[in-house]
């Protein structure tokens, strides 16, 4: 088969489906040297530095595009589905809810199977969940552009089984069409280890963005506890910052905890292994996760884990990690010291979170992915 992924979401600064595009580019050429992969990058300098990484040079079956329009872009709705003839594909991947439309019409035959992850539907579930992003100025017309890429789609990745559920019933997926969507676990890279000898710490880590959804003002709440009791604790957030969403640090500072809050802002990789491998304890109060890869990344790297005990985040954490309502700040503060102040506590949630992440690796999605793609040729 020829296969296309749309590797235009993959961002000067990489984020989560960035990430996700890239570890596909990197590991399913690995597992599968039958098949060809045309990769369409929407930026030179983005194309030159994943095919570095990747080490595409060397893969004999991969073969890169260049394509400089967005996916939001009207230029990618008429010009994409003719270059997609050209490339004579058999399946095409968006890794994220934009498709081409006019490549992919609604119940009618065509050469090329469609295949689309949908890691989450967040803005479909709370509407509020980032009140002043496009999404949510645009809501309807988002929910209209999920439904038909739902509809054209010929197979649905999703992370989790939460997901899958949420696409079925927020997607309106008819019965007989159920089967298309399937559940493919993110992995965690190789790069994601513990330090030969930790270091004590008393860094409580968050990494993720500021959408209210995120719920970080109710871990600085929890934290402002925590120092009360552990006062020689830092709370470290790690993510792009976001002025849209002020309330998390205006409340440290009607909390009098700034001083105390390391707004650490974006970081790199490197930066992002670091901070994992340096922390006590990494938190995350989301509301809401489609699969919440810092939770297993945290765990490669012999973190222990407070997170949320709703959506997708029981799924992934086991019995790897401590749990509690995301609006129960004070369950949280508990969690979060006790982990400071208990070492065989924290001994625990190491030894379950490296065996729990171990679970979870990029080749293990890259072999699951190419059994989607055959399924979704085989459905058209």
């Amino acid at each position: 088969m020829r296969i296309g992924i749309d590797a235009r979401w993959i961002f000067e600064k990489i984020s989560g489906i960035g990430s996700y595009t890239q570890e596909l580019i990197a590991h399913l050429p690995e597992v599968d040297q039958q098949n060809h992969y045309v990769l369409l990058f929407g930026s030179r300098t983005v194309m030159e530095r994943t095919s570095n990484l990747a080490r595409l040079e060397e893969r004999r079956n991969v073969e890169t595009v260049l394509f400089e329009y967005s996916p939001f872009s009207w230029r990618s709705q008429t010009l994409l589905p003719r270059r997609l003839r050209k490339l004579n594909l058999d399946v095409y991947h968006a890794p994220n809810y934009m498709i081409p439309f006019p490549a992919f019409a609604k119940d009618a035959s065509r050469k090329t199977a469609c295949v689309m992850t949908i890691h989450d539907l967040i803005p479909l579930i709370f509407p509020d969940h980032a009140p002043k992003s496009k999404k949510s100025r645009l809501f309807p017309l988002f929910k209209k552009i999920m439904l038909a890429a739902a509809a054209r789609a010929d197979l649905i990745i999703a992370p989790s089984e939460c997901s899958r559920n949420d696409i079925i019933a927020r997607l309106q997926i008819p019965e007989t069409k159920r089967s298309r969507v399937v559940v493919i676990p993110e992995g965690v890279d190789a790069r994601y280890k513990p330090l030969p000898q930790p270091s004590p710490s008393k860094v409580v880590l968050y990494v993720g963005r500021q959408d209210p959804y995120k719920n970080l003002a109710s871990l600085v709440r929890a934290f402002a506890k925590v120092h009360e009791a552990v006062p020689s604790a830092v709370l470290r957030v790690i993510g792009p910052p976001d002025k849209r969403y002020p309330e998390a640090f205006e409340l440290a500072r009607e909390l009098n905890i700034l001083p105390h809050i390391d707004w650490h802002g974006y970081v790199d990789n490197a930066g992002l292994l670091a901070a994992y491998q340096q922390a006590a304890v990494l938190v995350l109060p989301s509301r809401y996760e489609g699969f919440g890869l810092p939770v297993v990344e945290a765990m490669a790297c012999g973190t222990p884990v407070v997170c949320s005990n709703v959506s997708s985040l029981p799924e992934v954490a086991g019995d790897a990690a401590l749990m509690a309502d995301p609006g129960d700040a004070s369950a949280f503060a508990e969690h979060i010291v006790n982990v400071l102040t208990r070492p065989e506590l924290a001994r625990g949630l190491r030894e379950k979170g490296l065996a729990r992440a171990a679970q979870f690796t990029w080749q293990k999605t890259a072999e699951q992915t190419l059994k989607a793609y055959e399924e979704a040729k085989r459905n058209i």
